[in-house]
């Protein structure tokens, strides 16, 4: 691992955002649009009482929430690998001193540097507007963080391992597009997955979309027992660890049939 080689292709890719900023922050307000259309609906239709258990403030506090956290962890560049590799540009991914997922990695951190410039000031505007009923203990934001960063983790290799179908078929992206769709049924975005029918309830909790985004986002807002954070978090390391399995195995069996000439 050449970290001082990837730390300066991270700084690189940071710059080139940067002079993009204006469609970054056109794209991160288009994503934000969906959550905010469910946090109005739900905090509405609670205005009588509560629905699910939850008041509209608690409807604003888990929306708020879950548009950090899924920012935090969509994972763009899974839809531009498959180009990469389609287009014969992973020659020079191959060639440099560096392990091919850096590229990858790199435009991941810069990416969400220059969208939460963004995100964080909106979603700040917002609270104070909507007075969210937030009161997260200590314990809640120390789990938050790993629960998180394995989200984000989940997210990432998830993505990448269709878009490395990309060596075999030309339209893996359509398999992106499923995955995208998957998570916003199942992860917690059309609605807390208490509220969802009981079917798609075991769906969702079965299946890794959910804990990509709706499982940290309750783990902060605190709408979750003892036994469904330690079964939440052993299912989404799980799952974790097949997307990495799955990422490797597949990464190595397309290099082993890759051919390109240029990029």
């Amino acid at each position: 691992m050449n970290w001082r080689g990837g730390w300066a292709l991270v700084k690189r890719s940071w710059a080139s955002w940067l002079q993009y900023r204006s469609f970054f922050f056109v794209l991160a307000f288009g994503w934000m649009i969906p959550p905010l259309i469910y946090l109005f609906v739900w905090s509405t239709a609670a205005q009588a009482g509560t629905v699910g258990g939850m008041t509209p403030a608690e409807f604003v506090a888990y929306y708020l929430v879950l548009i950090l956290v899924n920012q935090l962890t969509y994972a763009q560049t899974n839809w531009t690998v498959g180009d990469v590799i389609r287009g014969g540009d992973l020659n020079a991914w191959l060639l440099r001193p560096l392990p091919p997922i850096f590229h990858a990695l790199s435009t991941e951190i810069a990416g969400k540097v220059v969208m939460m410039a963004f995100v964080i000031p909106g979603a700040l505007i917002l609270a104070l507007v909507l007075k969210p009923a937030l009161n997260a203990t200590p314990l809640q934001v120390a789990l938050f963080v790993p629960a998180l960063v394995m989200a984000w983790l989940l997210r990432f290799f998830w993505g990448y391992w269709l878009a490395c179908l990309a060596f075999w078929a030309t339209r893996a992206d359509a398999l992106l597009a499923v995955q995208d769709a998957l998570v916003f049924l199942l992860s917690g975005v059309v609605a807390p997955i208490g509220l969802l029918p009981p079917l798609m309830q075991i769906a969702a909790r079965l299946l890794p979309f959910y804990y990509m985004v709706g499982f940290p986002v309750e783990v902060l807002t605190g709408h979750m027992s003892t036994a469904d954070l330690l079964s939440g978090f052993a299912i989404q390391a799980a799952w974790t660890i097949v997307a990495i399995v799955l990422y490797r195995r597949l990464w190595r069996a397309g290099l082993r049939r890759y051919a390109a000439v240029g990029g």
